[in-house]
């Protein structure tokens, strides 16, 4: 199993290039991030062959703390891919970032708006362009007071199902414990380790085809969430619980919202 630098050396020459000013927020994005998450964890890699070398990928991850985001793009680009995240637009409001977002090719999130329906559209057409598109079915951070994953939303069981691509089914563990935005706890020292896991794409053959239902946007949701609950049990080494947990009823549940 390649090693995340060893990866990107391999894949060199085919590796994801950003054009125009990208390659400049690109570059001032990896001068940042890369020296801020060494510099918060050590980070263990596991399964990162699994991210295609080139074309299309629907990375599907659990969400535990504001730090994902940062590790897991630093994570991925070790793969030599440029990953494209579904964030809250309100973050292209902020002063150079926005211009790193725009240049990177990110995609705004409009929440209760009626531009909510754009950022899936832009998501399915960065895949159409042969983009990597990291997405955490949770819809935010996860209320689970023990960090499992929450009942997933349907959106990445559209966007797998729309393009005959790779789904991989990924978890990340070990941010929340630098910084909890629920308890409001940033603690850097002593450094931590972040640990991911990548697993295999998922088969989703069954569903090739078919009609996309309500009933098969489901399944196939709660296919890929399960396989992400079960490597995060892996990382954790513990049993993960057998349904997800639903914030609006503070308890588990197996109904995801579409």
């Amino acid at each position: 199993m390649a090693e995340p630098k060893s990866l990107r050396r391999q894949r060199r020459q085919s590796s994801e290039k950003a054009r125009g000013m990208g390659k400049f927020w690109l570059g001032l994005a990896r001068a940042v991030f890369y020296p801020l998450t060494g510099a918060l964890a050590r980070t263990e890699v596991r399964g990162l062959e699994n991210i295609p070398a080139d074309g299309p990928a629907l990375l599907v991850l659990n969400h535990v703390s504001h730090l994902d985001p940062v590790f897991d793009a630093v994570t991925v680009h070790r793969a030599a891919r440029v990953p494209r995240f579904l964030a809250k637009h309100t973050l292209w409001n902020v002063p150079v970032l926005k211009n790193v977002l725009v240049g990177v090719e990110q995609i705004p999130v409009y929440r209760g708006t009626a531009d909510a329906q754009k950022s899936l559209r832009d998501a399915h057409q960065a895949l159409e362009r042969g983009k990597t598109i990291v997405i955490y079915p949770d819809g935010t951070i996860t209320k689970d007071p023990d960090g499992w994953p929450m009942t997933p939303k349907v959106g990445v069981a559209r966007l797998a199902l729309a393009h005959d691509i790779p789904v991989i089914p990924a978890a990340r563990w070990g941010t929340k414990d630098v910084y909890d935005h629920y308890e409001k706890r940033f603690r850097p020292f002593p450094r931590k380790t972040v640990k991911f896991v990548f697993g295999e794409p998922l088969d989703l053959s069954a569903y090739r085809g078919m009609e996309h239902d309500g009933q098969a946007l489901r399944e196939v949701t709660h296919l890929a969430m399960n396989r992400v609950r079960d490597l995060l049990g892996e990382i954790r080494g513990e049993e993960p619980p057998a349904e997800f947990y639903s914030s609006a009823r503070k308890k588990r549940g197996d109904d995801g919202a579409a």
